[in-house]
């Protein structure tokens, strides 16, 4: 029996997602911090499946909440000393208990440092926390995905060091998918790349002030692209590879999706985070769920009336 249950529970992490989203997944869950909040990259995803797989019905739930840490760690004085930075270990039982996902895309990593140095003792809280969170979506019969946390960018936030505790968090992030069979993508290093070449045209010509993020944290548009591009090519979207943004992608018919679909996360990620609860002060309150999704009902015909 145990032999039986080890094959199976093999069979199971080896999973693969080079041909996209299987058919059978209805539900995708992304949890993460402010980055996945702002929802730019979520956005990106869910309007490249609608227009290349039309027939394929998924709801993307979009459920990031600010400042969040999955170690539990918090810097004294957050936010001013207003509140310590909201732990998922409090929400996340009631996340999946309520959105049912059948795959699950988790990104943390930036707060989990709390901008400190490197530091074992916080790495272990980090380390220890992903794992919890990784068991705890396998154990409801869900399959997750982990996402190596985007580039902090030491001359904007000024944090100096940071960045390499980024690398260190993101590498052992990335080892798990040998040392564990865990599906894992890398967005970290594409970003870290993208950002050093640029910066060395920028050095080239006497120029300064490219940059990905305004404060070394939050990804602009382009910041998001890179990221939703990384989780793209990882779900066997390789034409996307070179595209400079989601619209070169499109075809002209299918360039309105975007803005339908942001417009609907809009107002769905406050309805699910609401209905979730948590315990992060000054975020909007969101709709109730059945009037949230009545409200983008008008949305959710144009989409469909365009994915056809």
């Amino acid at each position: 029996m145990r032999h039986l249950l080890t094959i199976l529970f093999l069979a199971f992490t080896s999973t693969t997602f080079s041909q996209g989203i299987p058919e059978n997944v209805h539900r995708v869950l992304f949890l993460g911090n402010s980055i996945t909040y702002a929802g730019s990259y979520v956005n990106y995803i869910e309007t490249y499946f609608i227009s290349q797989y039309p027939k394929q019905h998924i709801e993307f739930i979009n459920v990031g909440l600010p400042s969040e840490t999955v170690s539990g760690l918090s810097e004294e004085g957050h936010a001013g000393g207003k509140f310590p930075r909201p732990d998922l270990h409090e929400r996340l039982d009631r996340v999946l208990s309520l959105t049912h996902p059948d795959l699950v895309f988790a990104c943390y990593g930036m707060n989990d440092g709390i901008y400190k140095p490197f530091d074992e003792g916080r790495f272990k809280l980090y380390k220890d926390g992903i794992n919890w969170l990784h068991n705890a979506v396998i154990k409801t019969g869900a399959k997750i995905i982990h996402i190596t946390p985007p580039i902090y960018d030491e001359l904007k936030g000024k944090k100096v060091g940071y960045a390499s505790v980024l690398d260190k968090y993101s590498d052992w992030l990335i080892s798990q998918k040998d040392m564990q069979k865990w599906e894992v993508i890398d967005l970290h290093y594409p970003m870290k790349n993208y950002l050093e070449a640029h910066r060395k045209v920028d050095a080239e010509f006497n120029l300064d002030g490219f940059y990905l993020a305004a404060d070394g944290v939050h990804p602009g548009e382009l910041g998001h692209w890179i990221m939703a591009r990384s989780i793209l090519q990882y779900l066997g979207a390789k034409e996307v590879a070179q595209a400079p943004d989601l619209l070169s992608t499109l075809k002209p018919e299918k360039k309105p999706l975007l803005e339908l679909v942001t417009k609907r996360q809009a107002i769905m990620k406050d309805a699910w985070l609401t209905a979730c609860g948590h315990k992060r002060p000054d975020m909007k309150i969101g709709l109730p769920l059945e009037e949230a999704k009545q409200k983008t009902e008008e949305v959710s015909a144009k989409i469909d009336e365009i994915r056809k």
